[in-house]
């Protein structure tokens, strides 16, 4: 990962807590951003009778996990901070669990998906306590944001996987 600069700001944050906040937000950052190829791979290589409506759905996904992207990155900056945000710094830094390579039916990339965005849920709903006890309301709120979002996608990804059959 590269070297963690920061730039001067005027913002009313005392540094030290930009300092945390800034590191938070690049371990959110390397996450999403995995995410959001995640999306991508799913939304590629689905197959299957559910086809059409699981590739435009993974799609959906991937933009709306882009804009999270963008709104993450953003506050870094905003905050004084460098956001890592290449594929290749954010596969170095993601603590998400590795996407299947080797599936292609729509119910094990629901699955899949699922897991990767449950797993981003946790790790973004942990963000709004930690940023609430650094004294930063702003990224708290923008993390609880964020989570609303990820909860309803979650949802509309995991109810393929939940009908009777």
């Amino acid at each position: 990962m590269a070297a963690k600069r920061t730039f001067p700001t005027r913002n009313s944050l005392p540094a030290a807590t930009r300092s945390k906040v800034v590191a938070l937000l690049d371990r959110l950052l390397a996450d999403v951003v995995d995410l959001q190829s995640q999306c991508k791979q799913a939304h590629w290589n689905v197959k299957g009778p559910h086809f059409i409506g699981l590739h435009k759905l993974f799609d959906e996904v991937y933009e709306a996990v882009e804009e999270y992207t963008d709104l993450l990155a953003e506050r870094l900056v905003q905050l004084g901070g460098v956001a890592h945000g290449t594929v290749r710094m954010s596969a170095a830094a993601s603590e998400l669990p590795e996407y299947p390579e080797s599936i292609s039916a729509g119910d094990e990339h629901v699955r899949a998906l699922s897991v990767a965005l449950a797993g981003f849920g946790t790790r973004i709903r942990a963000a709004i306590d930690q940023a609430d006890k650094l004294g930063d309301a702003a990224t708290s709120d923008l993390c609880t944001e964020i989570t609303r979002g990820i909860d309803q996608w979650l949802w509309f990804v995991e109810a393929h996987g939940q009908a009777k059959r």
